[in-house]
């Protein structure tokens, strides 16, 4: 039996933590930790308690998700394929306002997003990727949050793999459509009265 521990690793976005989950390799396989309350809290982490909610995407490769910002926590991972996450800081308070940090997503990785960090992946592997989001918050229609077109020029991500504008199966007409970086920031800034 071989074992690998829990660790994080803190990021450019305040808040924005890796996480390599705890792993034990046996004779029958794998088996990982993806969620330990109180490892969470020794790392320094906040509770996820009670998680309420979990999603799995299937993505096809070459298709992206995101960026959204929603006023939740969430805890994401692959976990089955690779993807290549990114995540930009679109909190107006926050000192770390507008910086992108991207992650290779493997099995075993995960990232602990923060409330207001917008979260973007794509589908790299042959085939698909299983993509798991554990929220502590119940996702609702119209929530508080942000949204920001993970195509921004501005942002500078990139992304591995060609986006066609055209094809839903690579991007869909919603996230196509939302707004660039500075629209979302400049929108966000008014609702909470903040100078621009």
């Amino acid at each position: 039996m071989n074992e690998r521990p829990f660790s994080t690793r803190a990021t450019g976005i305040d808040g924005l933590t890796v996480i390599v989950m705890k792993e034990v390799r046996e004779p029958r396989g794998i088996v990982r930790e993806f969620y330990r309350e109180s490892a969470f809290v020794a790392a320094g982490l906040p509770s996820l308690g009670p998680v309420l909610q979990i999603n799995v995407t299937e993505t096809k490769r070459g298709s992206l998700r995101g960026l959204h910002g929603e006023d939740m926590f969430k805890l994401v991972a692959v976990v089955a394929g690779e993807a290549f996450g990114a995540y930009v800081d679109a909190r107006p308070e926050s000192p770390t306002c507008g910086k992108v940090v991207t992650v290779r997503l493997v099995e075993g990785t995960q990232v602990l997003v923060p409330r207001g960090v917008c979260n973007g992946f794509q589908a790299v592997n042959p085939g698909s990727t299983q993509y798991l989001y554990a929220f502590d918050s119940e996702w609702r229609p119209g929530m508080a949050g942000i949204t920001v077109n993970a195509l921004d020029p501005a942002l500078g991500i990139d992304w591995p793999l060609a986006v066609t504008l055209d094809d839903e199966t690579s991007i869909s007409p919603k996230d196509r459509g939302l707004p660039t970086f500075e629209e979302a920031l400049r929108e966000a800034r008014a609702r909470r009265g903040l100078e621009n």
